[in-house]
């Protein structure tokens, strides 16, 4: 596999769809089944089927509901602890689904890791958000932190398609900035132990 300007927007595009599973699992779904099903993006041929419409309508669906359950005072904490893994699987299958490798297990392997791991540190981020808010406000304003993260779902996967390098990078620098907060968080967390 030579990596050329289609590879390289390939991995782009799954990059920023993958991280948009991070704010809502079926939105990016959803946006990829309806550019595929309209002909703007071309899926793995394994990959053709989140097209169809009976999976246009699932995704269509949950989408709708997993926005409404986001605007439930603590029911959204609660959906953060099922929509962890829910999203590295779905970060893995966007990923997966639209990088351009011969060898499935590569395919696989690399959408877990890089979508995967995309979507999983860009849930964390937007569960620690929640989490804030829920503590300073007493879930008031939690209903704008769902509707930024149902906004940056949809913006991010709809960039992706137009501009994936663009988006991608976006993305990273997004992650590299939740990881480093991580990482201080812990590390006065651990200072603190110590004294």
């Amino acid at each position: 596999m030579e990596f050329n300007i289609e590879t390289i927007s390939a991995v782009a595009l799954g990059i920023g769809l993958s991280a948009s599973a991070g704010f809502r699992v079926f939105i990016p779904l959803l946006v990829a089944g309806i550019a595929s099903h309209l002909g703007i993006l071309s899926l793995g041929e394994s990959f053709e089927w989140m097209g169809s419409i009976p999976a246009l309508i699932c995704f269509g669906v949950a989408a709708v509901l997993e926005v409404l359950a986001y605007y439930i005072p603590f029911v959204d904490n609660l959906i953060d602890s099922i929509a962890t893994p829910l999203s590295v699987g779905a970060g893995t299958l966007l990923m997966t689904s639209v990088f351009p490798a011969e060898n499935e297990w590569m395919k696989w392997i690399l959408g877990f890791i890089v979508g995967g791991g995309a979507a999983a540190t860009i849930q964390s981020g937007s569960a620690i958000t929640r989490l804030l808010s829920t503590k300073f406000t007493g879930g008031i304003g939690n209903p704008v932190v769902s509707t930024t993260e149902g906004v940056a779902a949809t913006g991010f996967s709809v960039l992706a398609l137009i501009v994936p390098i663009l988006v991608a990078i976006i993305v990273v620098i997004f992650i590299i900035t939740i990881l480093r907060a991580v990482y201080r968080k812990l590390l006065r967390r651990k200072k603190q132990q110590s004294q």
